[in-house]
């Protein structure tokens, strides 16, 4: 199922997603803590970066399992599949950042509605899931980069 798409490799198409998405719920998140006047033309954004940020993140980690298993098959070996190892450590930390992070935000999106369905909260949540929220935010912006820079070593270290 993550193995192709359109006779390419999912993994490279999937990726850019992640690039995008994650770094993008990362800052309107922290905009979303950071500027409260700015909320309601935020929240449905961090929504649905919260929902599709988490997916693309696991349809990546699933299709590069896919695409190293076909290197595997076809006899890969030296040092490129401890490249390849590495960088499949950091995706799998990223989705494991970037899902709780998607969790908090919504949540933090809940807690600051002001919806009457939304019951009374102890005060100190808000403040609390901002500063996970923002924390989350970074951790993922960092294993963003350290894995798409791995993965691009992998792919194009000896290249140029």
């Amino acid at each position: 199922m993550f193995k192709e798409i359109l006779g390419l490799p999912a993994h490279v198409l999937v990726v850019h997603a992640v690039v995008v998405l994650v770094p993008l719920l990362a800052l309107l998140s922290a905009a979303y803590v950071a500027l409260p006047r700015f909320r309601p033309r935020l929240d449905w954004a961090v929504a649905i970066l919260a929902v599709a940020a988490p997916v693309t993140a696991f349809v990546a980690v699933e299709s590069g399992e896919e695409l190293n298993d076909a290197f595997l098959a076809r006899g890969m070996q030296g040092p490129i599949v401890d490249q390849i190892l590495e960088h499949s450590r950091y995706g799998d930390l990223l989705f494991w950042y970037v899902l709780p992070l998607a969790v908090a935000s919504l949540l933090l999106l809940v807690v600051t509605s002001g919806h009457p369905r939304v019951p009374r909260l102890p005060s100190w949540l808000t403040p609390v899931l901002s500063v996970v929220v923002v924390a989350l935010g970074v951790v993922s912006l960092v294993y963003t980069y350290l894995t798409g820079h791995s993965g691009a070593e992998a792919v194009w270290g000896n290249t140029l």
